[in-house]
């Protein structure tokens, strides 16, 4: 799947999972305030390997409107493949993603668009009065909302809303994978992006049950260590490795100086700490092999572009308009 150019207004990317009963209504609500704003637009569909009837009534509302696109995974990959995927494939100058579950409020969509307009790069949606159980939902994302702003610096109280606004040329720079959706707005500002926060509505859900739970707080405590390092480390590897590689290499040559003066100042008869010669030579190896990691990902970082165009076309298929599923 190619990254296309930016040739419409706007683009919705929308991941959905098994919600058959909420993509007839979403469309009604979406479908009027795009042509209210008399600005070209697409409305992409990502299906994340649902197993439902999601699909079918993709294509079926398709086959009436040619700005409504599908890309079809083969099996579910999870919410931020799929957002990945969307904003891949966007030719949006703005790009706004949304849940699928009709939590998210389609009117929000021209203040998200106008606040872009003021000069803004992301627009980050903040679910200030949320409708979601308080144990499992709320308690959860607020403890999670407090560590991520305290670990980045960045101060936003909802990481967790899809719905947001990104200009297409900054979005597209961004890499994503695992569950590292929600720290869009903390890459952009730690990257010189212009970032907002703005309320926006919060529907509670009227199908189904959610697809997220309190298992993800784990993800999304290891994902902002990963984050930070990106941030810092992505484009030079070699410091974060090399700078531990020295520090391993200066205590390896203290034990072994160390032993060194014990082995010549022990007789024979006196007791020898061989554990000292044992601790300096795991920190040669862990010297070496931290040099070793370095290098390795310093090759990766210059293939890592190949290497996500090629997982893109691995993962998902585009369905074109009249197309068969």
């Amino acid at each position: 799947m190619e990254t296309k150019k930016l040739t419409v207004d706007i683009s919705l990317v929308l991941p959905t999972y098994n919600e058959e009963e909420s993509i007839p209504l979403l469309y009604e609500t979406i479908k009027p305030i795009m042509e209210a704003m008399n600005r070209s637009y697409e409305i992409i569909f990502v299906d994340d390997g649902s197993d439902d009837n999601t699909i079918s009534l993709l294509h079926q509302l398709q086959k009436q409107d040619r700005t409504l696109k599908i890309i079809k995974f083969r099996r579910n990959y999870g919410q931020t493949p799929a957002m990945s995927a969307g904003f891949d494939y966007a030719q949006g100058n703005i790009i706004i993603p949304m849940d699928a579950d009709l939590q998210n409020d389609p009117k929000d969509i021209p203040r998200l668009i106008a606040k872009i307009e003021e000069g803004y790069d992301i627009v980050s949606g903040w679910r200030k009065h949320r409708r979601d159980k308080a144990l499992t939902r709320k308690l959860p994302s607020m403890i999670a909302n407090k560590i991520i702003s305290k670990f980045t610096g960045v101060r936003i109280h909802d990481y967790g809303c899809t719905l947001k606004a990104y200009r297409g040329s900054v979005v597209k720079t961004m890499h994503l994978y695992s569950d590292m959706h929600r720290f869009l707005p903390a890459m952009g500002l730690l990257t010189g992006a212009k970032v907002v926060e703005m309320p926006v509505t919060h529907h509670a859900r009227r199908f189904g049950i959610s697809k997220y739970g309190i298992s993800r707080t784990g993800k999304v405590i290891v994902d902002l260590l990963t984050i930070k390092l990106i941030t810092g480390f992505s484009l030079k590897p070699m410091y974060l490795f090399g700078g531990a590689a020295l520090i391993a290499l200066f205590f390896a040559i203290i034990f072994t100086i160390v032993s060194i003066f014990q082995y010549a100042w022990y007789t024979t008869e006196s007791f020898y700490p061989l554990s000292l010669w044992t601790t300096g030579f795991l920190f040669w190896w862990l010297s070496t092999s931290l040099i070793s990691i370095g290098f390795l990902c310093e090759c990766v970082v210059k293939t890592s572009k190949w290497r996500r165009g090629r997982l893109q076309k691995v993962l998902a298929e585009y369905i074109e308009p009249g197309g068969e599923i």
